[in-house]
């Protein structure tokens, strides 16, 4: 591999030239062809000079040709910016702008060890999409389909399902996974709990589905006493949002409600101790979360009475199955 120069590695024009074609709809406005940059300005409001300029550099990536002077389609892997998962991903305007600007507290962050976010936009994460109804939009079809792709239910071996009836997806976003999950496995009933308004587009998502009467939705925070008796309860992306108190906090609730017979799952966020991450994810300046390794993750679920009975790895990642802690 050969090795970049600081320039390259340090370059903010491209990353932010990306973005702001997205954000103008500049890309789609590409899908039928060629069109001169001064009609792109036009369609999109915006100076045809300093569009010009901007389609010019990313030409210069690869993502742009300019087939004249001034006349630009969108290359092969252009399209790329074309699509829902780019707007949701990097439109300046949205949810995927409000990750961007993040960045720029980093260096606050590391310095005061903690995530910053509230002093730059006015409150931290979770109330800032409150009171944005399209960023909590956003974010939500971010999570699924449109920004990941279509759910993979196999979470567990077909042997680790043996006497599951119920389930509880613990901030389980839209419900697009717990749909998913509830269409492979016609024997299970599933529970959802949510935040609104997220737990009303969940239950649109699962009625859509054909599968409101096999689900619930919930609308409450996971940090108050959750739906008990259920012999799963899971969490996907979810811990790796939450530094350790929080972390402790959701565990804590999991393992009060599953009871001595439950399990609880948490899918994303844990790592093989010598296969962690670079530790540089976008939660971390948004909420100052992180992935844990294995070692640290066992030691997060001790103080919540939960210890791992096993380790899965499905197609993509690692699960890791908790019971209570019999000793406790």
């Amino acid at each position: 591999m050969s090795e970049r120069s600081l320039e390259e590695l340090a370059d903010l024009a491209t990353p932010w030239a990306i973005r702001v074609v997205i954000t103008l709809g500049v890309p789609e406005l590409l899908a039928d062809g060629a069109r001169p940059a001064d009609d792109l300005a036009a369609a999109t409001d915006c100076d045809a000079a300093y569009l010009r300029r901007i389609l010019a550099h990313l030409a210069g990536r690869g993502l742009f040709r300019q087939e004249q002077p001034g006349r630009f389609a969108l290359t092969e892997a252009g399209q790329q910016l074309r699509g829902e998962g780019a707007r949701l991903g990097y439109d300046l305007d949205g949810v995927g702008g409000r990750f961007a600007h993040a960045w720029t507290t980093l260096a606050d962050a590391v310095r005061e060890g903690r995530p910053v976010y509230a002093e730059k936009f006015g409150r931290p994460f979770w109330e800032d999409l409150a009171a944005h109804p399209r960023l909590s939009a956003d974010f939500d079809a971010m999570m699924g389909p449109a920004g990941h792709g279509e759910p993979d239910p196999r979470i567990l071996p077909e042997q680790a399902w043996a006497g599951v009836t119920r389930i509880v997806d613990v901030g389980g976003g839209a419900g697009y996974k717990l749909a998913a999950l509830l269409k492979a496995r016609p024997e299970l009933r599933g529970t959802l709990v949510e935040l609104p308004p997220t737990a009303a587009r969940a239950e649109q998502v699962l009625a859509e589905a054909g599968l409101a009467d096999r689900s619930e939705v919930v609308a409450q925070s996971f940090f108050e006493p959750l739906p008990p008796g259920a012999d799963l309860y899971q969490l996907s992306s979810i811990i790796n949002d939450f530094p350790d108190p929080e972390a402790v906090a959701i565990l804590t609730r999991c393992a009060e409600a599953a009871g001595r017979t439950g399990r609880v799952l948490v899918r994303g966020g844990v790592a093989d101790d010598d296969h962690q991450p670079s530790g540089l994810e976008v939660e971390l300046v948004l909420l100052g979360g992180r992935v844990r390794g294995l070692a640290e993750f066992t030691a997060l679920a001790a103080p919540a009475g939960l210890r791992i009975k096993d380790l899965h790895r499905p197609p993509a990642g690692l699960v890791a199955e908790l019971v209570v802690d019999a000793s406790n």
